[in-house]
């Protein structure tokens, strides 16, 4: 009798440990509340867009749809990014030398979060959500839209929810897909939600397009998609180039990681911190800068950045935590990014 029980007790473990075995992940349910108007907010699938053409999950473009890649992107749990902007017919991206492009109305910025099955032990690529940032005319507006198991739809979910995940080296965790509500947390600037990414900056590098190889701001201006472009166009580094410049790195990861919410128009504008790749001030920068509000998120240390010791750096503290009440960014991620520690304590290293 206690062999058959034991038998069947290891049984039962092996049917329910699907993600050891790296071929089942959580099914993921949609729902919709018959006696709720989903559509006030956008349509109900991301097929409804005619964004792409043939198979959804190949990614395909259409008419009106580029895509386009970030010199320095934003981290987001090891997730691969594809990114595509929608102009409608007629329209033009007005240039601007710093902050993000200047889009039109009717333009939608698609970006599809990708595990590559490279670093999952599933058997194919997972595309776990599809982000659309719209700008009709009360303004930008965020809408995520959520997989399905088969990867053939993605639905409109505005509530967020999670997803159980393994990759490779980090483990099972449960992937955020962040509410309406959570995406303006990021995207706030002025009390408006706006677009993170594409600056002349970020743009400025080459993109391998179907028909060949081009840089971005060049293929804008060849469509006709932008209006002009000055002579001397800025570019961020690569933050992860080794081979850059520390200082330039830092800075960029900072830009895209952080400066969102912490510069003087963002939603953390309060704290002081501006960590924008313009900032001049090394104190609102954070050097030698002690936090407005003590408490739990600066873990009893007394600056923000300290310089020549990132251990005693409250920036690397909250980088390092994953707890919910003091980790940065609040929001988009469950893992830590060992790589952007490491630079960020180099960085903290170098300083005097």
């Amino acid at each position: 009798m206690n062999k058959l029980f034991f038998l069947l007790f290891f049984i039962f473990l092996g049917c329910n440990d699907s993600n050891k075995t790296g071929k089942e992940i959580n099914k993921i349910e949609w729902n919709i509340n018959e006696n709720y108007n989903y559509r006030k907010f956008g349509k109900l699938k991301l097929s409804e867009y005619n964004f792409f053409i043939g198979k959804l999950k190949n990614l395909i473009p259409g008419d009106n749809v580029l895509p386009y890649s970030l010199i320095s992107p934003f981290f987001s749990d090891y997730t691969e990014k594809k990114r595509f902007i929608y102009l409608p017919n007629d329209s033009i991206i007005r240039y601007n030398q710093t902050e993000i492009l200047e889009f039109p109305l009717g333009s939608i910025i698609i970006k599809n979060f990708i595990y590559p099955k490279s670093l999952t032990p599933y058997e194919s690529d997972i595309i776990v959500e599809t982000r659309l940032l719209i700008n009709n005319e009360d303004g930008w507006k965020a809408l995520p839209y959520i997989w399905n198991e088969e990867q053939s739809e993605a639905f409109l979910d505005i509530s967020g929810r999670e997803r159980s995940l393994t990759l490779n080296v980090h483990g099972t965790f449960n992937y955020i897909i962040p509410s309406m509500v959570q995406c303006k947390s990021c995207h706030e600037k002025n009390g408006k939600i706006y677009p993170i990414g594409p600056t002349a900056r970020q743009l400025n590098s080459k993109y391998n397009y179907s028909e060949g190889e081009k840089n971005q701001l060049e293929k804008l201006r060849e469509i006709s998609w932008i209006d002009s472009l000055p002579e001397n166009i800025p570019q961020i580094v690569d933050y992860m180039n080794s081979l850059v410049n520390i200082d330039k790195r830092a800075r960029a990861y900072l830009d895209i990681n952080c400066s969102y919410c912490h510069r003087e128009v963002g939603s953390a504008k309060n704290a002081g911190l501006d960590l924008t790749l313009d900032s001049k001030n090394d104190f609102t920068l954070g050097l030698y800068k002690s936090p407005v509000a003590a408490g739990k998120g600066s873990g009893g240390l007394l600056y923000d950045i300290y310089p020549g010791n990132p251990d005693k750096s409250i920036l690397v503290y909250r980088m390092e935590s994953k707890d919910h009440s003091i980790m940065m960014p609040e929001v988009g991620r469950r893992l830590i990014h060992l790589e952007g520690i490491e630079l960020i304590k180099k960085w903290i290293e170098s300083l005097e």
